[in-house]
């Protein structure tokens, strides 16, 4: 069963968009369980400086999250791209999902991008927190880590080792490899 939580930024949503929303993103249900429950957060924003409409998506499937969004001129163009993503994301990851032994809960970690060159050279005073997330840190190994990171759209992940029950962190170099922070006691 999908539950589905749609909500409008800066516009009226209306029951149109909703429905369309809705029957757009039912052609992922063929990914799904019937008997599970899967819920689905949408957030369509208008942005009146630049005259754009943007849709983000997060979809909880089992034990992942899989998130995406687009900017378009068009409300329905960005609904559109953004189920288009979806869909690239869970055929891309659905053998690797179904493959997965753990089941265990991965929340979602959501950070802010860092600069195009990785380095901050701000002064520490000038750089207040914005936003900020607290996650429930999950065992899973190094290879599902990255995994989940690449369903989420980021650039690094957090999570318990399973392989020594430590914190860990996985995140993706500047040549596209991925690397492997793990913490000692």
């Amino acid at each position: 069963m999908v539950e589905y939580q749609i909500r409008g930024l800066n516009f009226e949503l209306t029951e149109a968009i909703s429905d369309y929303v809705k029957k757009r993103l039912a052609r992922l249900e063929k990914y799904l369980n019937a008997d599970d429950q899967y819920d689905v957060r949408v957030k369509l924003s208008s942005h009146k400086t630049n005259h754009t409409f943007q849709a983000e998506v997060t979809v909880q499937i089992g034990d992942f999250v899989i998130r995406a969004e687009d900017t378009e001129d068009d409300l329905y163009e960005a609904i559109d791209a953004v189920t288009d993503k979806l869909d690239r994301q869970i055929k891309k990851y659905k053998t690797k999902i179904t493959k997965s032994t753990r089941k265990q809960s991965i929340k979602q970690l959501d950070v802010p991008d860092l600069a195009e060159d990785g380095e901050v050279t701000e002064d520490v005073d000038e750089l207040p927190i914005v936003r900020k997330k607290t996650v429930e840190l999950k065992p899973m190994d190094p290879e599902e880590a990255v995994l989940q990171m690449e369903l989420l759209g980021h650039d690094f992940f957090i999570f318990i080792n399973a392989e020594n029950d430590l914190p860990a962190v996985v995140y993706k170099r500047k040549d596209g490899q991925y690397a492997l922070l793990d913490t000692d006691n």
